[in-house]
């Protein structure tokens, strides 16, 4: 079997029941806090994404995780923050892929080898069926990564610390 074969057929058979049971109400709860908690050390936006799988035809078309997480920080305007420090943490749950975007004021100055590190510790967990283990490690460390690059608690929430499923 191809891998495209492979892929179009991950993308068919999950669906949003698979990320109910890779999250629980009460895992996305915690991310919700831990966001909002992190939100109060650092200067920085994070949203978090979860998107149980694609389209058929945008996986036909070829489009990878890191094209689709930058179309949701769009649409999920992670770009419009005051100070350009808005951070995605996007998964991909049919492809088990985890991407990281950084609005460029932030990611100027942390850099992408630091956010693809915590991608791949993410993913790791994913492969290991540890969902909502992967995700609040991801959730911690980028929650790090800002208070020492952003510091100072943020003034004003300008994105939603609950988790958004697409």
């Amino acid at each position: 079997m191809s891998t495209m074969t492979k892929r179009l057929w991950r993308h068919l058979i999950t669906d949003h029941g698979a990320v109910d049971r890779a999250f629980s109400r009460d895992s996305l709860g915690r991310v919700e806090l831990a966001v909002a908690t992190g939100e109060r050390r650092h200067g920085g936006q994070l949203c978090v994404a979860i998107e149980a799988a694609l389209p058929l035809a945008r996986v036909w078309q070829g489009i990878t995780p890191r094209q689709r997480a930058l179309e949701v920080f769009g649409l999920l305007r992670v770009w419009d923050t005051e100070h350009n420090n808005g951070v995605l943490l996007y998964l991909m749950v049919a492809d088990r892929d985890v991407e990281i975007v950084a609005d460029r004021g932030i990611h100027a100055l942390v850099g992408a080898a630091q956010w693809e590190s915590i991608c791949q510790s993410i993913e790791t967990a994913f492969r290991a069926g540890r969902y909502a283990e992967g995700i609040d490690a991801g959730v911690a460390a980028i929650t790090e990564l800002l208070a020492l690059h952003a510091p100072g608690g943020g003034d004003r929430n300008e994105l939603s610390d609950r988790p958004v499923i697409l």
